[in-house]
């Protein structure tokens, strides 16, 4: 687009929007990044306060040909909110409404609401959503639609697309429309509101939407255990499983992601927590961990307890006994993501997924990665459900170690295919996983998709460049100088 047509279309946009079109000087910091870190330079940033807003934004932007990318906190992983082709920027966290409907179960929430917001409200009426992002506290509800986020209780309770009973917004080319409805039944027409779930931004502009709700559990038990090996612990957590013990939360954590998460609490001074000192330190090096949450009615949650204990009677491990000692014990997986910038300047993190028969192998596959490699491949993740979060730790700077991360995340994409696991969990495609959409998908299922977004987006104007065009991570600088809200850890 010439300059001269770029100047039209932003007049254009401030003359129907006026105070909530940001340009040039005014750009806010966060207008083009997200937790990917990979910096671009809209043209505009767009804060809409209500859904008329959004329907002359998409109107002007199909008119001119401007791309458009959605954003809520921007607490994606893999680019999905960064605007990659510059253009216009539309920020729907303002769009922040809650109402609980008690009787129903239901959630009434606009797509810019918190997930913990929306988690706090139906909390006080007995209720709970369960998905819980680890961004959760920042993430809207309209970034979890957009990448049908998981979290930590996924195995139990499952992931975003199973909590939604309507979506409400906008086709790309500004027409209004709503998927689904306020009902525990509806079975009329396409069901294109699973279509928009997981779609990233490149079908729909979702302004709210209403959830599934589930009775909040009377009870819960928070346990951490320590490991010699990684496979141990791997071990351990698939004995839960054959056990048919279904906990709420089992998170793994290898010894490279403990050893550096260890180093960076020392750091910051003598270790005060008793009882993450009690676990890790029963061991001369840094075990691997297992964090293990049980919920559900409280005769229930005793009854489970007294199982898992008799499981790993042989292990070291602590349980919480009360909401500040399981607090304390998440202090461990919190620290675990900033501790890792120990082993490297710039990370590719990968939210993989693997059948329950594979984890060993997989495990054993990214310490071979790293010694082929050089690198730190820390992993971390939902031992109940199969995704793991495998990184690479690298320093851009040094153009072996990029070539080497760029040799290593391609290998473990093509490994984990290999296994018949997901090369994405939970974060989506974006351009991280771009140049594996391949491995993952046919050429026809692929044609399908597009198929779908050219009858949805006619003139491209949704997040374009993103998921169908490889974009290579590992060769982009990233800013990680720039703090974001979710980096206090």
């Amino acid at each position: 687009m010439s300059e001269k047509k770029r100047g039209a279309a932003i007049a254009a946009l401030k003359r129907a929007l006026g105070k909530a079109v940001l340009t040039g000087d005014s750009l806010p910091p966060r207008a083009g990044i997200d937790n990917a870190r990979l910096v671009f330079h809209p043209s505009a940033y767009i804060r809409v306060e209500n859904e008329e807003q959004v329907a002359k934004v998409l109107l002007l932007a199909n008119k001119h040909g401007v791309p458009l990318t959605l954003r809520g906190a921007g607490s994606a992983t893999t680019g999905s909110a960064s605007p990659s082709e510059n253009g216009w920027v539309l920020d729907l966290t303002a769009l922040d409404s809650i109402r609980i409907d008690a009787t129903a179960g239901m959630a009434h929430v606009g797509a810019g609401a918190t997930t913990e917001n929306i988690n706090i409200a139906a909390e006080k009426e007995g209720w709970f959503y369960p998905p819980d992002p680890s961004s959760k506290k920042h993430s809207t509800i309209g970034g979890n639609l957009a990448t049908n986020a998981g979290g930590l209780r996924g195995a139990k309770y499952g992931v975003t697309r199973d909590y939604v009973f309507a979506l409400e917004g906008f086709l790309p080319t500004g027409e209004r429309v709503r998927w689904g409805a306020p009902l525990r039944k509806f079975a009329s027409g396409f069901n294109v509101r699973d279509l928009w779930i997981g779609s990233e931004g490149a079908l729909g502009v979702i302004t709210s939407a209403t959830l599934k709700l589930l009775p909040k559990p009377e009870a819960r038990q928070t346990f951490l255990f320590g490991f010699t090996s990684d496979a141990q612990a791997l071990r351990a957590a698939i004995s839960v499983m054959k056990a048919r013990l279904v906990p709420a939360i089992m998170e793994f954590m290898d010894r490279q992601t403990v050893d550096c998460a260890l180093r960076r609490r020392r750091e910051k001074g003598p270790e005060t927590n008793r009882l993450l000192k009690k676990v890790t330190g029963a061991f001369k090096k840094a075990p691997a961990l297992l964090l293990i949450e049980l919920d559900g009615r409280a005769a229930v949650v005793r009854e489970d307890r007294k199982h898992l204990l008799e499981l790993f009677a042989k292990f070291h491990g602590v349980s919480a006994r009360d909401e500040a000692e399981a607090e304390s014990l998440w202090e461990i997986r919190r620290t675990c993501s900033q501790a890792m910038f120990q082993m490297g300047d710039t990370k590719l993190n990968e939210d993989i997924v693997v059948p329950i028969s594979s984890y060993l192998e997989l495990l054993r596959y990214t310490l071979e990665l790293k010694k082929e490699t050089g690198l730190a491949t820390p992993t971390f993740g939902h031992a109940a459900d199969g995704n793991f979060h495998v990184h690479l730790m690298y320093n851009h700077g040094d153009p072996a170690q990029c070539r080497a991360a760029e040799r290593g995340v391609k290998l473990l994409m093509e490994k984990v295919v290999d296994l018949g696991g997901a090369i994405t969990g939970e974060h989506g495609i974006g351009l991280a996983k771009s140049p594996f959409l391949k491995l993952q998908h046919n050429k026809a299922e692929i044609e399908a998709m597009l198929a779908i977004k050219r009858a949805l987006d006619p003139k491209d104007i949704l997040n374009p460049g993103k998921m169908f065009t490889p974009f290579a991570m590992w060769k982009h600088p990233r800013d990680y100088a720039t703090v974001m809200p979710w980096d206090k850890h």
